[in-house]
This record gives structure tokens, C-alpha cells and sequence, in this order.
């Protein structure tokens, strides 16, 4: 009696039971690295969110009663970086002792409420702090979608993911670029901001109650082994020795350089030097920036592919710089540039700046395997750094400044935006020249 009931209970709990193995084992994976990518598109549009909105920023804050200047924007917009580029050196560290889980929730309320503090605050401080806040969480994002790949997903995956997150962030700015440009337009900029920062609250729960740290509870109690065995002190030891690499440093100033245009021109002041110097209006110059992002998704997975076949990592970076600084010109100083040319123009920027991802291979190849993360973690470190070209140009702006108001806004000439903006070509020939000091590693880890 009771053989004859287990057979055809077994029998019908085996198909339920199939389901669920396939769904943890193929689906689940996907889903939860998916989360992790939507955390990084997210935070990517909130990094780009105040050059879509320079002159209601200028009105909407004021310093001992004077409006914002460019330098000032310059800063508030910079805020971001002023936490995220320090934190780019434990944040690995972070990931694996406290798992992405609890991490990746924990820096998605706080871009969530950095959000929040900048779209509600009258005070330029309390703006500066959300956006320091929303760079602390920021940091995270990237990093927490590639330690949920190393874990969920098979190694043959890794290359993949990487490849796949870096293109929806891309893609993600250049989509959210254009909606907030319109919900701008029509709703205003500080119900923009806080739409935004609901955004990040919904995805709060979502992340927390699907993500896992690993695929199984052994998983997990062998990671929180290793975890135990993991100190910060050991940490900044790794980070000495990786800064006592002089490659390194060359490595990361020559990403940095390369970075340049794309954190200055379509995260901050492409949109206004568009309708300025072109006389676009706020939608197709906000559609025109994004072309950078564009290239970027199309050009970094191809870069690194080309870099790959050939065997080389200097000559694509050389050649990707040197082709940058030249479109760079071209674009910024060619006479009677068409709507179409110049969006191509940026697009194609876009592609051959892109080589920069080449920089983190060369990072890991130039230091002991064991020291490969720390020295992607520097490298990202020195890249990030470059932000600061964002306050560079907003000086050189309020110094070439003729005086003209509009709507209690400062508004700088043609002749303005074209002296700042120098500061792009003569980053990129910078590094060209850097490229010549950089020694080859043939995709392959040098010997120590």
C-alpha cells in the first residue's frame, strides 16, 4: 500500500522539481547578475543627470547670494567623484567580505537618498552631499556585477558579462539622456531628480530579496571562510606595491587621459556647448552627446577583441588616442559642421576613446597574479581621477566669461566654450606621448 503511493508521488513532484532545478541553475543566475546591471545602468544616468540641467542648476542654488557659476557647477557635478574615486580601491574588498547582497542593497539606498537630497534641497551643500552619496553607492555597482558573475555564472560567462554590463551602461545613459532631457522640459528638474530617486527605492527591495550571494548555503560558508582571512590591512600593502609600479602609473594616467572627453563633454558640458557653439535645441543636443556613448558601447567590446587577436595592448591604445585627439579637433574647431557630421563626429569619438578598456588588461598584466584585482582597482583609481577636467573647464569658462546674464544664469560665448574645451585634444596628445613610455605585454602577464 505504501510502495504503490510513493511511486506516483514521486513521480509527480519530479516535474515541479525539474523546473525548480533548471530555473536555480540557468534562469536565476541570469536574473540576479541582471539586477546587479540594472544598479549600474541606474547609477550611470544619475551620474550624467546634472549636465542635462546646467542653467535650472545655476538658478535654482545660490552662494552668499550670488548664482551659480560654471566652477561651481563644475564642483557640485564633481561631488560624485570626489567619493566614488576613492572607494574604487576597497570596494573589492567590501564585495568579498560582506557579500554583494547586503553591499549592493546598501549602496542602492544610498544613490536612492543622495538622489532624494539633491532634488529637494534649496542649499548648494545639501546638493553637493547627495551627489557625494550617490557616488559612495555608485561605486559599488560595477564591481558587484562582476563579483555576481564570478560566482553565479560558468568562467566561460565572465568575458561575456563584463562586456554586456559596460554596453547597458552606456546604453542606459544615452536612453535615460534623452527621457530626462523631455521629462525636464515638461515636469522641471527637481521633480525630475525625485522621480528618479523612486527609482532607486523600487529597486531596493527587488535586489535584496531576489540577489544571493552564491548558488548554495556551502558556497557560501567557503566564501565566508575566506572572507575571515581577508584584512585591510593586507589591502593597503597590495596597494603600495602596486603603487610602486611605475607602468602602473603610466598605465592609469594614460586611461585617465583617455577618459577625458567622454567625463567632461557628454556627462557635463556637451549638452550647453552644443547649443551654444551649433545651436541645437535641449532634445537634439541631449540626443547628439549621447552619440559618445553609443561608441563606447559599440568600440570597448571591440577593442578589446581587436587587442586580443593582434597580440598587442600599446599599439591599439596609441592608435585610438591618436585618432581621438584628431576627431576631437576636427569636431571642436572645423568650420561649418552639419547636424549629421557632428553627431557622427561624436559617435566615432566615442569608438576610438574606447580603447581606455585596454588599460585594465594592462594593469593586471603588469603586476604578480596574485595582485591582478588590487591593480585594476588602482587603475580604475588613476582613471577616475581625471573628473577633475570637469572643473578645469568650468574655470576656464568663468575666466573667459564676458558678463552676460539670462534669467539670472550665467551664459558663456562661443569663443568660451571653444578655449575650455581645448582641454580634450591636449588630454588625448598627452596621451599619445605616454603611449611611448608604456612597454608592451603581448597579453601577458610580465614575469616578476
Amino acid at each position: 500500500m505504501t510502495g504503490k503511493m510513493t511511486q506516483p508521488t514521486g513521480h509527480m513532484i519530479s516535474g515541479p522539481s525539474s523546473f525548480s532545478t533548471l530555473f536555480s541553475k540557468n534562469i536565476l543566475p541570469w536574473i540576479i547578475c541582471g539586477l546587479a546591471a540594472a544598479f549600474y545602468c541606474y547609477e550611470y544616468l544619475l551620474r550624467i543627470t546634472p549636465g542635462l540641467m546646467v542653467p535650472e542648476l545655476q538658478r535654482a542654488f545660490s552662494i552668499n547670494g550670488q548664482y551659480l557659476d560654471a566652477t561651481l557647477i563644475g564642483h557640485l557635478s564633481a561631488f560624485y567623484y570626489y567619493s566614488y574615486t576613492p572607494m574604487q580601491l576597497p570596494v573589492g574588498l567590501f564585495m568579498d567580505r560582506y557579500g554583494p547582497r547586503r553591499v549592493l542593497t546598501l549602496a542602492v539606498i544610498c544613490c536612492a537618498l543622495g538622489t532624494a537630497f539633491f532634488g529637494m534641497t534649496h542649499t548648494w551643500w545639501v546638493a553637493a552631499f547627495g551627489r557625494f552619496w550617490i557616488g559612495f553607492g555608485s561605486a559599488f555597482a560595477f564591481v558587484g556585477v562582476m563579483k555576481l558573475a564570478s560566482t553565479w555564472l560558468p568562467p566561460n560567462r565572465f568575458a561575456l558579462v563584463s562586456g554586456l554590463a559596460t554596453t547597458l551602461g552606456m546604453v542606459g545613459a544615452m536612453i535615460g539622456g534623452v527621457l530626462l532631457t523631455d521629462l525636464i522640459q515638461n515636469m522641471g528638474w527637481r521633480e525630475t531628480i525625485i522621480y528618479s530617486s523612486y527609482a532607486g527605492f523600487i529597486l531596493v527591495p527587488i535586489i535584496w530579496f531576489i540577489v544571493r550571494d552564491a548558488p548554495s548555503s556551502s558556497q557560501e560558508t567557503v566564501d565566508n571562510s575566506s572572507k575571515q582571512k581577508i584584512s585591510y590591512k593586507h589591502l593597503w600593502k597590495e596597494i603600495v606595491v602596486a603603487l610602486k609600479n611605475s607602468q602602473i602609473w603610466i598605465n592609469g594616467v594614460i586611461g585617465g587621459l583617455l577618459m577625458t572627453p567622454t567625463m567632461v563633454f557628454p556627462e557635463l558640458w556637451g549638452k550647453l556647448y552644443l547649443q551654444t557653439v551649433h545651436q541645437f535645441d535641449a532634445a537634439e543636443a541631449s540626443r547628439a552627446v549621447t552619440m559618445i556613448f553609443l561608441g563606447w558601447a559599440v568600440g570597448g567590446p571591440l577593442a578589446g577583441f581587436i587587442s586580443d587577436l593582434i597580440g598587442r595592448r600599446r599599439i591599439p591604445l596609441l592608435i585610438g588616442a591618436l585618432l581621438t585627439s584628431i576627431l576631437l579637433l576636427i569636431f571642436l574647431y572645423y568650420p561649418g559642421l552639419s547636424p549629421l557630421t557632428i553627431k557622427i563626429l561624436l559617435f566615432f569619438i566615442g569608438v576610438v576613446s574606447s580603447v581606455e578598456v585596454i588599460c585594465f588588461a594592462i594593469g593586471r598584466e603588469n603586476c604578480p597574479q596574485d595582485l591582478a584585482g588590487t591593480a585594476v582597482a588602482v587603475t580604475n583609481f588613476l582613471v577616475v581621477t581625471f573628473a577633475f577636467g570637469q572643473v578645469i573647464v568650468a574655470k576656464i569658462l568663468d575666466m573667459t566669461w564676458d558678463g552676460v546674464l539670462i534669467d539670472q544664469a550665467k551664459v558663456y560665448s562661443i569663443e568660451s566654450y571653444q578655449t575650455s574645451m581645448m582641454v580634450l585634444p591636449i588630454a588625448t596628445l598627452l596621451a599619445v606621448l605616454l603611449c611611448f613610455f608604456l612597454k608592451e605585454t603581448y597579453c601577458r602577464p610580465i614575469k616578476f
